[in-house]
């Protein structure tokens, strides 16, 4: 468990104009995250896009990124997939690339019971020898990993660690008091904008898409916690609620999950950490007029001259 705390973005896989990976911007990106003090990386997670890429993609991404962290700090790998034999293969594969843990979500598409999930989580446990997190996130898989599971599936050994971007803190914080006593289980919060209420209710460590464009900022507010600082934790993560405004600035013209990582990949162009704001299609990118008001937002909260 040790490996498995503070600051783990899932990473952004910038693009360049013909869609394919851009991975000089991608070194970019891991060595901003790792010189600004973020513990983990989390590559293949939902802010990375990772539906869109084939098997190979996948694998090269993943060698990428365990070659340029290096050993620096762990890499938790998104395994991301509608089903349990495609999971599996995608967890090998992260553990042949030398990645430290995979991350696994209920099975998508198909309505799978609760039952049915924790077999899911139990199959690829014992097909695959790497720790597995799970990843409760319904409002892409549209099914919520029930308090019961979480609680299980730790209790038995089947999985070391949760993030939750569920929404539902009130549940999670349930399951942070039911595992209090299994002390080599993490829970990890992915909610950007309450990552100081999380952190006072227990939660060993944040994944924050936002942390892309402001790693330093989460990485203070997660010091001034473990200081206990909550007034100057209270601050920074009100900084940051008022950069994380970035994700509604082309609401209603492009699709949610595209106005929210697009407005990751568009403040980090305007940052100059990557080259282009390109979404994965058919995800539309965000706009000049919308670029704009980012930047905007970006000098409001010290980011951008």
């Amino acid at each position: 468990m040790s490996k498995f705390f503070g600051v783990v973005p899932p990473v952004v896989t910038p693009l360049y104009d013909d869609f394919s990976v851009d991975y000089a911007s991608y070194t970019r990106v891991l060595d901003y995250l790792i010189d600004n003090g973020c513990h983990g990386l989390f590559p293949l997670g939902s802010t990375s896009e990772v539906v869109f890429y084939d098997d190979a993609e996948r694998r090269k991404i993943l060698e990428h990124t365990v070659k340029v962290a290096n050993g620096r700090v762990p890499v938790i790998a998104g395994v991301i997939d509608p089903t349990t034999d495609r999971v599996i293969r995608h967890a090998q594969t992260a553990r042949d690339v030398g990645a430290d843990a995979v991350v696994v979500t209920a099975p998508f598409y198909t309505i799978t019971s609760q039952a049915e999930t924790l077999d899911h989580f139990r199959i690829i446990r014992d097909a695959v020898d790497i720790p597995l997190i799970a990843y409760d996130i319904p409002v892409c898989v549209h099914s919520k990993l029930a308090r019961q599971t979480v609680v299980t599936l730790a209790r038995e050994g089947t999985i070391v660690g949760l993030k939750d971007s569920s929404g539902d803190d009130g549940n999670f914080r349930y399951a942070l008091s039911d595992l209090a006593d299994t002390k080599d289980v993490f829970l990890m919060t992915g909610s950007e904008i309450v990552v100081d209420n999380a952190l006072q209710m227990g939660a060993h460590g944040v994944v924050p898409g936002l942390a892309n464009v402001d790693p330093a900022g989460y990485v203070r507010l997660w010091n001034h916690a473990q200081k206990g600082d909550w007034e100057a934790a209270r601050k920074e993560q009100e900084r940051l609620c008022r950069l994380f405004e970035i994700v509604w600035v082309a609401a209603g013209r492009v699709s949610g999950g595209a106005t929210g990582v697009g407005g990751f990949k568009t403040a980090m162009r305007s940052l100059g950490i990557i080259s282009t704001n390109v979404m994965a299609r058919p995800r539309a990118p965000l706009n000049d007029a919308e670029t704009a008001r980012i930047d905007e937002i970006l000098r409001s909260v010290g980011l951008l001259n």
